[in-house]
């Protein structure tokens, strides 16, 4: 049975776009499967002095797609409502609290309160310091905030944004989101390891010979070049998503699959990340820029060449790197990883390379090696998993051929799966952490990216360095060919 939660969301940066692309739409679907019903509300504030009605509209415009009911749509729309504030005045978050205490009343909100700030994280200290001065925080009900990436450009500016949060809000009230935490198949990570023994119990050095992760876009900055010109693929990948799925795939099992625990040991496996030095990082990290080409017929811009970007930017749009895990479970494990834009084909997976035999049998040769057991799990624009096996070519002889069980899912089982937005929305409602980044997890993040930053920044790199619409520069596979690895999955192949 589905239980109807109630709370006042309070959407700084409310006409933007993070609330009307994501946001709304996922508010609207919580609405339609009844987990909002009567008791909520939302206020959106922005610089813009919109009325309540406009407002509304836009709300409306932003569901049109997913609107079943036109009549439904306009009363979910209806506890919509805005005001214009600068976060910066004072007097505007007494208006606010006017307005808070209004809806609280007319819709039994039991003071329950989740603050998204969905803007710049440069106001995120000032905007909880007036909430807290202004009293819009209380003891009655619940007060929760979410945050959006990026959390600080390098481990200082994060500690002291952490700071100027935690003076107004507890580390269990806040909620850092990672939208790549809500989905589906990153969830489901747990699930492969903690509920298969098969995979467990080989979870370890002695049967893993390297992990690959990957998260490849096939577009270029787009819109985003200023902010990414200022940002590169290691702030705007590495720190958070990667990190974060390397984090759920090196854990120890937690004691069970709550919140806390699940924090715990996620916190212990980053803190395990080996920490390079500026000599270990030229030879562990590499990074790229992608140049103009020719893809499918088509002219495709340089980086360089991007709306908004310097002529002689030497800001990475691709990174590969070797991360090394200093624990029992994983010492020698290499985790590759690589992430770029303006790449051959748009997909996230992973890639999880179990030891070879020792012998191949099936050879004349027994020196020349069968093909690895693979595992993969495909996180987008595809879903599921495949294990990758040898099995003997039907006919006479005992020659092998690779064999792939796959399980992925229809196209209509991801279409109907709740967005990660959605459900992330949904924990925070529930008081659930667990898909949230607690602020260890940021800070050991930031301390293994802050020195291989620190490294690149002495050197100047010869940009650009790989073709758009090639799976990066030749360094990457070097990087994997000089432990004796290649990248397995490969869609230049």
């Amino acid at each position: 049975m589905i239980e109807e939660k109630i709370a006042l969301f309070t959407i700084f940066g409310g006409t933007g776009d993070l609330a009307r692309r994501k946001l709304y739409p996922s508010l609207y679907r919580l609405y339609k499967k009844g987990f909002l019903n009567k008791k909520f509300a939302v206020i959106g504030t922005a610089r813009r002095e919109w009325s309540d009605e406009y407002y509304r509209e836009i709300v409306l415009d932003t569901i049109a797609e997913i609107t079943e009911s036109k009549e439904d749509a306009i009363e979910f729309a209806s506890h919509f409502y805005y005001q214009a504030h600068n976060v910066t005045d004072t007097e505007h978050y007494a208006s606010l609290k006017t307005l808070s205490q209004k809806l609280n009343e007319k819709y039994k909100l039991e003071e329950n309160h989740i603050y998204y700030l969905a803007m710049s994280p440069q106001f995120f200290g000032t905007i909880t310091e007036h909430l807290k001065d202004q009293g819009l925080i209380n003891d009655t009900g619940f007060n929760r905030l979410i945050i959006e990436k990026p959390f600080g450009h390098d481990y200082e500016s994060a500690s002291i944004l952490n700071n100027q949060i935690r003076s107004s809000f507890k580390e269990e009230q806040i909620y850092r989101i990672d939208h790549y935490l809500g989905k589906e198949m990153i969830q489901n990570i747990s699930a492969v390891r903690f509920a298969n023994a098969i995979f467990e119990s080989m979870w370890n050095n002695r049967y893993i010979d390297n992990i690959q992760i990957t998260l490849s876009e096939s577009l270029g900055v787009e819109e985003r070049g200023g902010y990414y010109d200022t940002s590169g693929a290691l702030r705007d990948m590495v720190q958070n998503h990667i990190l974060q799925v390397v984090s759920l795939l090196a854990m120890e099992p937690p004691t069970e699959l709550k919140d806390e625990a699940i924090r715990d040991e996620k916190i212990k496996a980053l803190r395990s990340l080996r920490i390079f030095s500026p000599e270990e990082v030229r030879n562990y990290f590499v990074r790229g820029q992608y140049g103009p080409s020719t893809v499918n017929g088509e002219n495709s811009l340089g980086y360089r060449e991007e709306e908004n970007v310097a002529d002689d930017s030497t800001t990475e749009t691709f990174v590969a790197g070797k991360v090394l895990i200093d624990n029992f479970r994983w010492a020698g494990v290499p985790f590759y990883i690589r992430t770029g834009k303006k790449l051959r084909e748009k997909g996230t997976q992973i890639n999880i390379q179990f030891k070879n035999m020792p012998l191949n049998l099936f050879n004349d040769d027994h020196s020349v090696p069968l093909e690895p057991n693979v595992l993969t799990i495909y996180i987008q624009p595809t879903e599921g998993f495949s294990l990758q096996l040898n099995s003997k070519k039907i006919g006479q002889g005992l020659e092998t051929e690779l064999l792939n069980l796959k399980h992925k899912n229809s196209a209509e089982t991801s279409a109907n799966s709740p967005e990660a937005y959605e459900k992330l929305i949904l924990d925070c409602l529930n008081g659930d952490a667990t898909n949230f980044t607690h602020w260890d997890e940021v800070a050991s993040s930031w301390r293994f990216v802050d020195v291989i930053r620190e490294a690149w920044d002495q050197e100047t790199p010869e940009f650009p360095n790989y073709p758009s619409g090639s799976m990066g520069p030749v360094c990457s596979d070097q990087l994997l060919a000089s432990d004796g690895f290649k990248w397995f999955w490969n869609p230049q192949k």
